[in-house]
């Protein structure tokens, strides 16, 4: 039985496919269940289709046993095959077919026609015509020109290119069903706590390739005896009633060097590393499970794919400019569990003031290198990316500071300020026009009691790219709560008035931006 925000997904899916060429990218935070969406996504193809042949790719070999587990939950006898030399498994024929992208990428010929590829971790697809995900889908749409290609993601933006949507892509469109806000208000996520460390990593001297810190000079920099002898202690004292620590260094030998460090302290610790032999791995990971390691050091191994809800405490000691590992790391403390109230993070290498809060992170910039496309900066209040030199939003007006400040971490802030809740009595819809960009949008003014302020939301469902992508699955999203029934084609007129007759939200969820509201939820 999926929940109600996983039917939602599926659904929005479909009312994108039939309305749109192309291929879109279900946007899904971490701990939201996506591989009961690929299941359901499968299940129905092959029950209403008989004939559809669909191939679910990931790049490691834990994605793809969570997902063909959570296809035979859905669906018991589901006609499905395994082809992973990772799990040991070279099963070909059935019309479903789970497959590690190491393992298929020069198979095409065998895997055949195929009408439906899901990718899970898609922001991992290159966005140029390259790699091994591209060659096999070229091949493959060689053999079906018709298929189309699924994505699902937390993080849809890659380093130094920006939104996976971003020409040159593959795909077309971003679909967010969800927010992180959402799920924690429905129990369905844990919340992340933060603490502002006294000891914070010195990266002066570490130089940047390709937008992100080189891995040696950056090894060196972390990796000393005093940083590893004051992180492990800080830990200790912070964290002193948490029980499953888990804990991201900056390669091999510093995960070690740190699992030293606590076991010195007769804290009981483990090195995981892609080093680490399979099976003694799996020993490793079950022991921390069961609490008989506390802690965990990690390089570049467990920020995907390893989901163990009693995780109450991550140790940030990895600098990186991506934001992409930044939320995988963050996201391995937000699935609830029973005794677990929240999960504290401890930012010793500063992703939290790089990237922002957890609820609104910013994406990278593209590459501003001679002809190539110009960096961009986005606006907090809708999404809209923006030229440099803007000074307000083109798409809703927000005002842009005239020297971009960067987001300074405080206490318990890794989630963003607290919102507050305004209890609705009535909404207005109307269609405006921008006074900045001139172009039409749709706005929505929330009303509470005489004294409860007016909260205003722009939706610039009429702007192309992600921020257009972006309105457009909200308005659907507000349409479908509210019992709005929106026909295709539709002017924005006729929207307002559509929605002026359907059903407000009992309870909005906000925070104050500025001189802008930024809506993080809504409740009927």
């Amino acid at each position: 039985m999926l929940r109600e925000y996983q039917r939602r997904s599926v659904d929005q899916l479909y009312d994108w496919l039939r309305n749109n060429d192309g291929n879109p990218c279900l946007v899904l935070p971490t701990g939201s269940g996506k591989s009961h969406i690929v299941a359901t996504l499968c299940k129905e193809a092959l029950q209403n289709w008989p004939e559809t042949r669909l191939l679910m790719l990931s790049h490691v070999k834990e994605i793809l046993e969570q997902n063909a587990s959570k296809m035979r939950e859905h669906w018991r006898g589901a006609p499905m095959g395994i082809y992973s030399a990772s799990i040991g498994k070279k099963q070909l024929g059935e019309p479903i077919t789970f497959a590690g992208i190491q393992s298929v990428r020069q198979r095409a010929h065998q895997l055949g026609h195929i009408d439906l590829c899901i990718i899970d971790e898609c922001h991992l697809v290159s966005h140029k015509d390259e790699g091994g995900y591209r060659s096999l889908l070229n091949d493959l749409l060689g053999i079906n020109p018709a298929m189309r290609v699924i994505g699902l993601t937390a993080t849809p933006y890659r380093l130094g290119h920006g939104y996976i949507t971003d020409k040159p892509a593959l795909f077309d469109a971003l679909l967010e069903p969800v927010t992180i806000e959402e799920l924690i208000h429905k129990g369905f996520l844990a919340t992340l706590r933060s603490k502002v460390t006294k000891t914070r990593f010195d990266l002066t001297a570490v130089h940047k390739r390709g937008g992100e810190y080189i891995e040696s000079e950056l090894q060196a920099a972390v990796d000393t005896d005093d940083n590893n002898i004051a992180v492990v202690n800080e830990i200790a004292a912070i964290g002193a009633d948490r029980k499953h620590w888990l804990l991201f260094c900056t390669g091999v030998e510093h995960a070690q060097h740190i699992a030293d460090a606590l076991d010195d302290m007769g804290i009981t610790s483990a090195c995981v590393s892609g080093k680490t032999p399979k099976k003694e791995r799996e020993r490793l990971l079950a022991a921390f499970k069961a609490g008989e390691i506390r802690a965990l050091t990690n390089c570049n191994v467990l920020t995907t794919g390893f989901d163990f809800p009693g995780i109450d405490l991550i140790a940030m000691l990895r600098p990186t400019m991506s934001a992409a590992l930044y939320v995988q790391m963050a996201g391995r403390g937000m699935r609830p569990c029973e005794g677990k109230a929240d999960c504290l993070v401890l930012d010793f290498a500063g992703v939290v003031q790089t990237h922002g809060p957890i609820t609104a992170v910013q994406p990278p910039r593209k590459a501003g290198k001679g002809g190539g496309d110009a960096p961009v900066k986005v606006c907090d209040e809708c999404g809209e990316l923006c030229h440099p030199s803007a000074k307000v939003c083109p798409a809703c007006g927000t005002a842009f500071p005239v020297q971009e400040r960067k987001f300074t971490l405080r206490n318990d802030d890794i989630m963003g300020v607290e919102p507050q809740e305004l209890a609705v009595t009535s909404w207005r819809w109307r269609k405006e026009i921008s006074t900045t960009s001139g172009k039409n949008m749709l706005t929505v003014t929330y009303y509470g009691a005489l004294s409860d302020p007016h909260i205003k939301e722009y939706l610039t469902v009429a702007h192309e790219g992600y921020a257009g992508q972006k309105a457009v699955a909200t308005l659907g999203i507000i349409a479908s709560n509210a019992g709005a029934q929106l026909k295709q084609g539709i002017t924005l007129d006729g929207t307002a008035a559509v929605m002026n007759a359907a059903k407000p939200p009992k309870v909005l969820r906000y925070r104050k931006d500025g001189k802008y509201h930024q809506i993080l939820g809504r409740e009927w």
